[in-house]
């Protein structure tokens, strides 16, 4: 018996040593094994149909879903790329030549602003408006450098994106292929009841499903309807605003006001007063209620989770992974509610 002990112990070492050493060689590309279980999750269902239409033939119904996924994902997403990066680098040539120039947006708003407001500054000690100028131009300049650093990072890491990509594929293929044999060993090695495991692995797929769909779609809507009122009313770059504010919608409850908030104030300060008249209205009367309506219908009801919670996992999911965050941080949060509210109705852990 002893015998039997140490060998189930040495085992048990040895499956988390070898675990350990595959999650850090999978390390390097746990972004593209990340977003390839995300996407077969996501788009399982179109599989599960194509399975009939094809005569049950797996391998031509994964490779017409990859097909698909990248018609509607991949290709836009690259197009949208493409166009951003040749704005952005607009911006980045008018911040060079002096058409941008912060300091003399900065001293515009300054000219405007009522006498009580100047006090307010003064009172609280911001008096050298020329040093807060001075301030403005150097940080614009930083942030000039900064972006064309990373253009120069981007066109070096071009190829190590094709090859994440190509993983992703790859093994986007097979998880659509071999996905459900997958998922059933894994399942069978969880060492749980079979009512916790069905529990915990319907959570885990639910949620990935409604962020992504829900944070997404919100994200899309967003960005869509900013970029269409810069277009309207005339602000550089458009689309690359655009794509901000659908980056910044991953937040929930701040999001895309970052971006058009400050723009309609400065519209106000400088005389524009109607353009800043509507991107107020639109911001709060449209954009907002994207926010508010569609992320609480699509993230919160499926997921089950309060509004509340969904921030706050999502906000700390970023801040420790970075944009796979608005993904990891939601699921973290289900799966901790639903582990608890397992254990607290378990009658094995509560015995009477």
């Amino acid at each position: 018996m002893n015998q039997f002990t140490i060998q189930q112990k040495f085992f048990l070492l040895l499956l988390t040593l070898v675990t350990i050493a595959f999650g850090w060689i999978l390390l390097p590309y746990s972004g593209a094994v990340f977003w390839g279980m995300v996407l077969a999750i996501l788009f399982a269902p179109l599989y599960r149909r194509l399975l009939p239409v094809t005569k049950q033939k797996p391998t031509v119904a994964a490779l017409l879903t990859l097909f698909s996924i990248i018609v509607m994902v991949i290709l836009p997403l690259s197009l949208i790329g493409a166009s951003l990066v040749r704005q952005a680098l607009g911006i980045y040539d008018m911040i060079g030549s002096g058409q941008i120039d912060f300091g003399r947006y900065f001293q515009q708003i300054v000219g405007v602003l009522p006498d009580w407001i100047v006090s307010v500054l003064e009172r609280f000690e911001v008096t050298d408006l020329a040093s807060l100028e001075q301030k403005l131009s150097e940080g614009a300049a930083q942030v000039s450098q900064v972006f064309a650093r990373y253009a120069i990072n981007f066109g070096r890491n071009t190829f190590d994106f094709l090859v994440s990509l190509t993983i992703m594929l790859y093994l986007l293929f097979f998880l659509l292929r071999d996905g459900q044999g997958l998922a059933n060993r894994i399942k069978r090695a969880v060492p749980l009841s079979r009512m916790y495991k069905q529990r915990l692995f319907d959570n885990f797929t639910t949620v990935i499903r409604a962020t992504v769909k829900g944070n997404v779609l919100v994200a899309i809507a967003q960005g869509a309807l900013g970029g269409l009122i810069f277009w309207f009313l005339d602000v550089q770059a458009p689309l690359l605003w655009g794509v901000v504010m659908a980056f910044l919608s991953l937040l929930p409850a701040v999001g895309a006001a970052i971006v058009w908030a400050p723009v309609a104030v400065y519209f106000l300060v400088t005389g524009a007063i109607w353009q800043g008249v509507v991107l107020i209205a639109f911001g709060v009367l449209v954009i907002g209620l994207v926010d508010n309506i569609l992320r609480p219908i699509l993230v919160g009801k499926d997921t089950k989770m309060p509004d509340y919670l969904v921030l706050l996992s999502t906000l700390g999911g970023m801040a420790l992974f970075g944009l796979n965050g608005f993904v990891i941080g939601p699921v973290i949060a289900a799966l901790f509610i639903a582990a608890w509210e397992m254990f607290a109705s378990a009658e094995e852990f509560h015995p009477q």
